[in-house]
């Protein structure tokens, strides 16, 4: 076979070519740190680069967003619930003091003027936020947990569910006096011969008082069930001297100012053995105060907004109870509830143990002043020996009244001692609870971190270039380069002429 001078040049040209190939990859690897610049270069490591980026990108999704998000969320509920805590143990110490029998109503007062604060921070506490959503209310993270000022345009029809055990007893006490039921011109001992004393019955205590009943609303029944049963209650006043006084056959009162389910002994023996949400009761309440728990995130309501039309979009509201929880998904097919419910944590019972204990100290408060009041006028110089005896009689009644009214009441600050301790115990649970979670979440973080780690070394193994191994193929491929420029050369120059 005949080898021409064009022949020697172009296999010259392409295998220079081609070591100029090899010379620009190796010198490629070595500026860009990568053993391939496109996929065609080496289709293996580029669908294994693709993959172990994709779950990079995945991994890095969940340490940097995902699991900070939920650390922030887990992190705002605990502050929330400690100062909770915190507050609840200064109830604690409040409600221990006023148990103390030597403290004057001045001292207690005091004390009570303190624990409606504790009360008031405690249920604002409840409406701790996270970027902008409440964190205790479920899915409804744009509704705050308590009302955050007084509210008198919702309407709502509350259906609220108890057990046996909700049903307690309650000692009030009956026959009692006032200062003004004494008239100088008309009042005689014979008026004042019936002695206080205390009665008990059993009551079922609603989360609301001050219910939407009215003075026209009185001597109606309203309706509770026990199981499939349906029985009534007569509607009274307060103010009726025998609202607290039910017969045994069957009778039972509602007062709805204290929002009280008043029975007698036959009643609770029926009602003490009823299991979890048997008993149920429907009632309406149009009036609530700043930091009132909403009843939408304890109860089955339905809410009316008296200030749109009947048709217009927001008008009435039906809302269902159920658990809400919100997950953050941490891992790959792992989710992490973040979010704890205020149902689970925070009840109303503390603030009624605050608002029955103030009705009790403002009742003392009232005796102290009539007691007072009946003082100065047996101090009078004009007084007949008539309106003597009678203020005499009215003194001791009076008296008599004030010291049974006065173990009611330390009767009452010990059972906040009581009440806060089981508080505190469903607190500390929640707080555990939410420990736990964080625990599980740091775990993930963890061992995400060692994963990114160990990705982070399998995707420089795949696509990172050896710089030292490079940098010896490039020189030993630049002297190859330099050696075929030189061989062709010097072959290609050879002419027939050379050879004449």
């Amino acid at each position: 076979m005949r080898i021409t001078n064009k022949m020697m040049t172009t296999n010259s040209l392409n295998d220079i070519n081609r070591n100029k190939t090899l010379l620009n990859k190796l010198q490629q690897q070595y500026s860009t740190g990568k053993k391939i610049s496109t996929p065609s270069e080496d289709p293996i490591v580029a669908v294994r680069a693709l993959k172990l980026r994709s779950n990079y990108v995945e991994l890095s999704q969940y340490l940097e967003k995902n699991i900070p998000s939920a650390q922030s969320w887990l992190d705002q509920t605990e502050g929330a619930l400690t100062n909770m805590n915190t507050m609840l143990t200064k109830a604690y110490e409040q409600f221990n003091q006023g148990a103390n029998d030597t403290l004057s109503i001045t001292d207690r007062d005091s004390i009570l003027k303190t624990l409606q604060e504790i009360s008031k921070q405690m249920y604002q506490e409840g409406n701790a936020e996270y970027a902008g959503r409440y964190v205790f209310t479920g899915y409804k993270t744009d509704t705050s947990l308590s009302f955050t000022e007084d509210t008198k345009h919702l309407s709502y029809s509350i259906t609220e569910s108890f057990s046996g055990k909700d049903v307690t007893s309650i000692t009030t006490v009956t026959n009692g006096y006032s200062a003004g039921k004494y008239d100088p011109a008309t009042s005689t001992e014979a008026d004042f011969k019936t002695t206080p004393e205390t009665t008990e019955a059993y009551r079922i205590r609603l989360s609301y008082g001050n219910l939407a009943y009215d003075k026209d609303d009185m001597g109606g029944e309203i309706q509770y069930k026990v199981g499939n049963e349906t029985f009534t209650a007569k509607i009274v006043s307060s103010s009726d001297p025998n609202a607290y006084a039910v017969a045994e056959d069957g009778e039972a009162h509602f007062i709805p100012e204290t929002g009280e389910l008043i029975f007698g002994k036959k009643q609770y023996d029926t009602l003490s053995t009823a299991k979890d949400n048997e008993i149920s009761i429907t009632y309406e309440k149009d009036s609530f105060n700043q930091y009132d728990l909403r009843p939408e995130h304890y109860f089955n309501t339905t809410v009316t907004d008296t200030t749109k039309k009947e048709d217009a979009p927001g008008y009435k509201t039906t809302y269902t109870v159920a658990d809400q929880q919100i997950q953050y998904e941490i891992n790959f097919g792992q989710k992490l509830t973040v979010n704890t419910q205020g149902k689970d944590c925070l009840t109303h019972t503390f603030a009624r143990e605050v608002e029955e204990l103030t009705a009790i100290v403002n009742k003392m408060v009232s005796l102290e002043a009539d007691l007072a009041d009946v003082k100065n006028k047996l101090a009078e110089e004009n007084i007949t020996t008539e309106q003597k005896a009678a203020l005499t009689k009215l003194q001791e009644q009076l008296n008599t009244q004030y010291t049974l009214q006065s173990k009611i009441m330390t009767d009452r600050f010990s059972k906040g001692m009581t009440t806060t301790k089981d508080i505190q115990t469903g607190m500390n649970s929640a707080i555990s609870d939410l420990g736990a979670r964080y625990s599980r979440l740091e775990l993930t973080e963890n061992r995400l971190k060692d994963q990114q780690t160990e990705l982070e070394d399998l995707i420089s193994t795949n696509e990172d270039a050896d710089l030292v191994e490079t940098v010896i193929k490039f020189n030993s491929q630049q002297t190859i380069y330099n050696a075929a420029l030189s061989v062709a050369a010097k072959a290609v120059k050879n002419t027939l002429l050379d050879y004449i």
